[in-house]
């Protein structure tokens, strides 16, 4: 039965700010038995008012977000509103506040100079007031001076801050968080302005450990993708050496920017170097205003679903995988097991649904298999509009297509498949302004931005000039409540 609810583009299953705007989310910290999730925000903006806050929201399972206000206020210290930055917990109190103090290096431009400066809670986390009135990091006479992001280096008994200047990447250190010394630097050519820069290590599935560097970046020029571009390789304090000379891309959509990475623990509270988490911005800045939910739902401002990231050997070098977090089927509502459905031209599926995963494998033969095939996902009834995922045989590849649906732009998105497998794996989150599909083991994601209509809720499964199987198709409804 078509949808007769009203128009909502409000997420079911995505974390979304209340009311206003959002843009980048700041890496979650781990305080007690919760992750602290930290974003910019303007309450006022659809009203028209500027500046960003910090708001928080905090979360146990990775999927259910619970706002808790506003951490840091706008204008809050004469040094202008507050850009991105990054939040430690200062276990050594290294900084002087307290043994366990939460600690914030933040972007401010006074005057528009960026620089860094400090922050501090004396509530665990829930709010911040303005530390020393200058910068802990001034500005040495650069335009793009922003996003620090600190860690705690084990090795060197140090923190480590990362830092985008244009298009490189500042190391520095600091025994207290309030003087920090330049060590060196990585320089990135051909994927524009970075910003968000990020640096972790990692166990691999084959017990090695790495280091991972990782920036957003634009890679438009270069028909690239412009979210979450990362290196792996080795850092002994203040130099990162890549194994591979090229970005590898977190996703390969047009929706995952800003994107941050943080720290998973085991159930003792231990971290556990064999999985990180990633969540990312769902827009990118080429549109940022562009969203009707400002008329429907006063607000601008969703970020894509938490990605469980590990690193694998893959070819002669190591990648990430990402997949869903393990949590999302706690918030099922209802489930669909269609078993296998055989497609030869097309079938439209009973179940009609507008936010849900989408489970199957696809199913060919090697030597014979069809010219195309995929799904049209949140389709109108007399199919004007749609979300396109499709094969294509001719050159093995898989796209995701949201120019026939209601979009911030037209266009599709494509990676390769290995077409000689005859398989291949498919998890697809459809929200109701979002779709992400996860492609194989993970290691090549699609997110974008789309705006389909309520009562655009149709599924059809697709085979051109051949038949393709979808195995183990299931359909599971999605809501956090």
């Amino acid at each position: 039965m078509t949808s007769t609810a009203p128009t909502t583009f409000r997420p079911a299953f995505h974390m979304s700010v209340p009311r206003g705007w959002k843009n980048d989310p700041q890496r979650p910290i781990r305080v007690g038995d919760e992750y602290l999730s930290y974003y910019l925000a303007n309450d006022d903006y659809v009203e028209g008012g500027i500046g960003t806050s910090w708001r928080l929201a905090t979360t146990r399972d990775h999927v259910r977000f619970s706002d808790q206000g506003t951490a840091i206020p706008k204008f809050a210290n004469g040094n202008g509103d507050c850009w991105s930055g990054s939040v430690v917990v200062d276990a050594h109190n290294t900084a002087g506040y307290g043994r366990d103090a939460v600690v914030g290096l933040v972007t401010q431009a006074p005057a528009g100079v960026q620089a860094v400066y400090l922050w501090v809670s004396t509530d665990g986390g829930r709010t911040f007031t303005p530390g020393p009135p200058d910068p802990v990091l001034a500005n040495p006479g650069v335009v793009d001076f922003r996003d620090p992001k600190v860690v705690w280096d084990d090795d060197r008994a140090r923190w480590c801050m990362l830092h985008a200047e244009g298009d490189t990447i500042g190391f520095y250190v600091s025994a207290d968080l309030h003087g920090w010394r330049r060590v060196g630097e990585h320089r990135i050519e051909g994927i524009g302005l970075l910003e968000c820069p990020d640096l972790f290590r990692m166990r691999a599935s084959d017990g090695t450990r790495h280091w991972v560097l990782g920036t957003s970046a634009n890679g438009k020029a270069r028909g690239l993708p412009a979210t979450y571009a990362y290196w792996v390789g080795e850092f002994d304090g203040s130099a990162f050496t890549c194994d591979e000379r090229e970005a590898l891309w977190l996703d390969h959509g047009f929706d995952f920017y800003g994107a941050v990475t943080y720290d998973a623990h085991d159930a003792g509270g231990d971290v556990d170097e064999s999985l990180r988490r990633a969540i990312g911005w769902a827009n990118f800045w080429d549109y940022p205003h562009n969203a009707p939910s400002m008329v429907t739902d006063g607000y601008n401002g969703d970020d894509m679903i938490v990605r469980e990231l590990r690193l694998h050997r893959r070819g002669s070098g190591y990648a990430l995988s990402a997949q869903p977090p393990a949590a999302l089927l706690e918030h099922a509502t209802r489930r669909h097991a269609l078993g296998t459905v055989a497609v030869a031209g097309f079938s439209d599926l009973e179940v009609r649904a507008v936010a849900y995963e989408l489970r199957c494998e696809l199913r060919w033969d090697p030597s014979s298999p069809p010219t195309g095939a995929g799904l049209e996902l949140r389709r109108a009834s007399g199919g004007a509009r749609r979300i396109g995922v499709g094969l294509s045989f001719a050159d093995a590849s898989i796209s995701v297509d949201r120019g026939e649906t209601w979009s911030p732009s037209g266009g599709a998105t494509t990676t390769s498949i290995d077409a000689s497998t005859g398989s291949l794996h498919l998890r697809i989150l459809v929200d109701r302004s979002s779709i992400e599909v996860f492609v194989g083991e993970g290691f090549e994601v699609h997110s974008h931005r789309v705006f389909p209509l309520p009562a655009d809720d149709g599924i059809r499964l697709l085979a051109a000039g051949g038949q393709m199987t979808f195995a183990d198709l299931e359909i599971i409804e999605l809501e956090v409540r």
